[in-house]
């Protein structure tokens, strides 16, 4: 599987790149798996296991409905977030699956989709068992939820990163850095000529400032809801239209003040309130941290001097080679390592990215990934009501600042520093890898056990 900047930063729905976005894409590659076989059209029945994280807070991550749309024949990127409450509506209704959006066959959500909320599957924490029954026999595939919406088989899981196309390899930070001292380039610069091998410099620049407008278009529909609440019921208060009319009436405008973070506040709240009621978002690396990459980009464009296409463009690709890093050598899964693997991703990525339009080298660029990262090491992820709502949306804000201020700390040193990000990676990863289940997407452990539902 190549693994590309592209790959990190892709359009879909909320709530959940892993538990909405991933089962989506999963069930319409079984779809696809069956056409390429020539099986569709003897398609009798299907039915969907959903276990582990999957099974636990797959209601409220809307986990079930993104399989009927699947096996429906929608991707998350087309898909009109307005559609899916309808079509899930009618096959619930009429009890009829419209598979591949080719031909309809009988459907049961009651008894042909299951959550197994106390079962995993042996490859990951997000598992999936989908079957078709064809001329009488049974044909049964397992896809695994990765995180930011990658899915595999359990095959797939071991196989390496496709590498041989990269004109700059790289494993590590260290590695990374090694190259862009070599070669004289920043990691922009690097991320850029491995990219050319898979499309052209003018078709990355289009799809990166594509990401970007997407981005802004999800701070605006945020900005802009007139719905007071959230939906699950949670009671969850929208925040962000009241605060950006507050921030516009009271003219907030003073470059490098603490004003300044009113307005990254309001950009994350905006993105993430989108992200808890299913609109349309960029996984970034992953949903539940969507809000982070575009809050700090929206800093940027307003208030860092210069900050134009350009800037957009070389803060995306720096960004994508420190979420590379993070997928190669840890995770971004929040079922598999916590919130630390979401949000302290996105933290370390934007503080990446900033700290290369201010002006950092690739060693600041790198410590500021460090300190971005560094601190939200063993950050659990705990949604009250399997809802990604509480504490998701104003730890994506916090997270923003904090993302800024590391940014701008590494830029007052030269780049070097005690820990490496490299070091800070795989303390992540054995963080995650001791952290007890329940505190790993699904809900059982923490906040989720501790603050009252209703």
């Amino acid at each position: 599987m190549a693994l590309g900047v592209l790959d990190l930063f892709s359009i879909g729905i909320g709530p959940s790149s892993s538990h909405t976005v991933g089962p989506m894409r999963a069930a319409l590659r079984f779809v696809a798996e069956l056409d390429a076989d020539d099986l569709l059209e003897k398609v009798a029945r299907v039915k969907v296991g959903l276990y582990g994280s999957l099974g636990a807070t797959g209601i409220g991550h809307g986990s079930d409905s993104a399989v009927l749309a699947g096996l429906s024949g929608h991707a998350p990127e087309s898909l009109d977030p307005d559609e899916l409450a309808p079509l899930v509506a009618k096959v619930r209704t009429d009890r009829k699956l419209n598979l591949g959006g080719l031909r309809s066959i009988d459907f049961d959500p009651d008894t042909d989709l299951t959550l197994h909320v106390r079962q995993s599957l042996p490859g990951h924490p997000n598992g999936m068992r989908l079957s078709a029954e064809v001329d009488g026999a049974v044909i049964e595939r397992e896809y695994y939820s990765v995180g930011g919406g990658f899915v595999v088989t359990e095959d797939e899981m071991g196989e390496k990163a496709d590498v041989s196309h990269d004109r700059f390899h790289f494993d590590s930070a260290d590695e990374l850095l090694d190259l862009c001292r070599e070669n004289r380039l920043s990691i922009a610069e690097l991320m850029a000529a491995n990219e050319a091998v898979r499309q052209s410099d003018v078709e990355l620049r289009r799809q990166l400032l594509e990401i970007w407008a997407v981005m802004q278009e999800c701070v605006d529909n945020g900005c802009s809801r007139t719905q007071t609440q959230l939906p699950g019921g949670l009671k969850v208060r929208r925040r962000a239209p009241e605060l950006r009319a507050t921030l516009e009436a009271a003219e907030y405008r003073a470059t490098g003040s603490l004003d300044a973070l009113e307005w990254v506040n309001l950009f994350a709240l905006a993105v993430n309130e989108e992200n808890a009621s299913g609109g349309r978002i960029v996984t970034a690396p992953t949903n539940g941290a969507a809000g982070i990459i575009p809050a700090v980009l929206h800093y940027m464009v307003k208030f860092v001097e210069g900050a134009d296409d350009d800037a957009i463009v070389k803060f995306l690709l720096t960004a994508g080679a420190i979420g590379i890093l993070f997928k190669r050598n840890a995770s971004i899964s929040g079922a598999e390592v916590g919130c630390q693997g979401e949000v302290g991703s996105a933290c370390a990525m934007a503080a990446a990215g900033l700290c290369a339009i201010l002006g950092g080298s690739p060693e600041q660029v790198e410590n500021a990934a460090e300190i971005g990262l560094e601190h939200n090491l063993g950050l659990t992820c705990d949604p009250v009501g399997g809802l990604v709502q509480v504490p998701c949306i104003e730890r994506n804000a916090i997270a923003s600042v904090k993302a800024i201020n590391a940014a701008r700390l590494s830029m007052h040193g030269d780049g070097s520093h005690r820990v490496s990000l490299d070091q800070a990676i795989e303390t992540m990863r054995q963080t995650g890898a001791d952290m007890k289940s329940k505190y790993k997407e699904t809900s059982r452990g923490g906040l989720a056990v501790n603050v009252i539902e209703c």
